[in-house]
């Protein structure tokens, strides 16, 4: 999409939000949006929540970051942790039609292999140069698209692991975008590239869990967060919940300062058998949602909230409507 593109694709989304969004205000009470406030934040008087969520809650939609921005502005929200893929996309990463390194392997035919291997070194050549120096310009672009319909790309989940070049890349990527910083599962492998990485280029690490605190050998957050000073966390409190079955309260009371991000999502206790609680929709799971966000609100903790759908859509509905149910639910916790 050129500037053009993106420009109408701008004034159509701002009308769709002039149309679909509405204030609602009480006297003393919390409002969404806030006077004063982006429509992402939900606010109290004194306590402003950083209300977002994953693009990965619409990967049963149309997913081009066009498309991703709609359905933000959609849900009245203005914080999001953008997905490689979109970005990569818009950018315009280079592509390629020759098959991937693991099906090249299984080729019995050696001329066909070796043909094949040929177009995938070649590829990986170019995709080599492309990471080494690419177009930060189209980076800046794609930021100020979602800048100007009032959606911040806080986060970029390119997760680059223990890949140097690929995590220089990122952070690079990722302050064109005007992020925060890059996220990545949570490991000992790419917390120790990640986080120096971070730190070089002003940017933060922010890794993520789901059900690694349940793991008897799992080291602790405190392990992966001392390797680095930019190393951060993006603590998906519904994963930690539903695996472990303890309260997440706890270690966001001792960590918070080194949490970025949170994964809001609503999950039941472990199963008797074992099993980790399955992701139910907010409010019919036991997760202390609503304890958290308050509890961010009353420490004013700059912690993003981002709500990432991961429980079965109804029939009948969609991602948007079901995050916009998710955020209802948000704004109700903290009025």
């Amino acid at each position: 999409m050129d500037a053009r593109d993106s420009t109408k694709q701008g004034k159509a989304i701002s009308r769709r939000r002039f149309l679909g969004t509405a204030a609602a205000a009480t006297a003393g009470a919390a409002v969404w949006p806030a006077a004063g406030c982006s429509p992402g934040v939900l606010s109290s008087r004194r306590r402003a929540v950083k209300i977002g969520a994953i693009s990965y809650s619409f990967r049963s939609m149309p997913g081009s970051a066009e498309q991703i921005l709609g359905y933000m502005v959609d849900c009245g929200l203005s914080y999001v942790e953008l997905m490689d893929q979109p970005i990569l996309q818009y950018v315009g990463q280079p592509t390629t039609d020759s098959p991937p390194q693991n099906r090249i392997n299984q080729m019995t035919d050696p001329e066909q292999r070796e043909a094949a291997q040929r177009a995938r070194d070649a590829y990986n050549e170019e995709l080599r140069r492309w990471y080494a120096s690419p177009p930060l310009e189209r980076f800046e672009a794609l930021r100020r698209m979602y800048a100007n319909e009032g959606v911040t790309i806080h986060l970029a989940k390119f997760q680059p692991g223990a890949n140097a070049e690929r995590a220089d890349f990122a952070f690079r990527a990722a302050r064109a975008l005007g992020a925060v910083g890059v996220t990545n599962e949570i490991g000992e492998a790419a917390a120790q590239v990640m986080g120096p990485a971070a730190a070089r280029h002003g940017q933060k690490a922010v890794f993520h869990n789901h059900g690694q605190p349940a793991d008897p050998d799992f080291p602790g957050f405190d392990h992966f967060l001392a390797i680095s000073p930019a190393n951060s966390l993006n603590f998906d409190f519904g994963h930690y919940y539903g695996y472990t079955g303890r309260s997440p309260v706890p270690t966001i009371l001792r960590l918070h300062d080194r949490m970025t991000s949170f994964h809001v999502k609503d999950r039941a206790a472990p199963l008797p058998d074992g099993r980790p609680g399955p992701n139910m929709p907010f409010g019919e799971g036991t997760t202390p949602i609503a304890e958290i966000l308050r509890l961010v609100q009353r420490e004013g903790y700059p912690i993003y909230c981002d709500i990432e759908l991961e429980y079965p859509i109804p029939a009948g509905s969609n991602a948007v409507e079901e995050v916009r149910k998710c955020a209802e639910f948000c704004r109700a916790a903290l009025g």
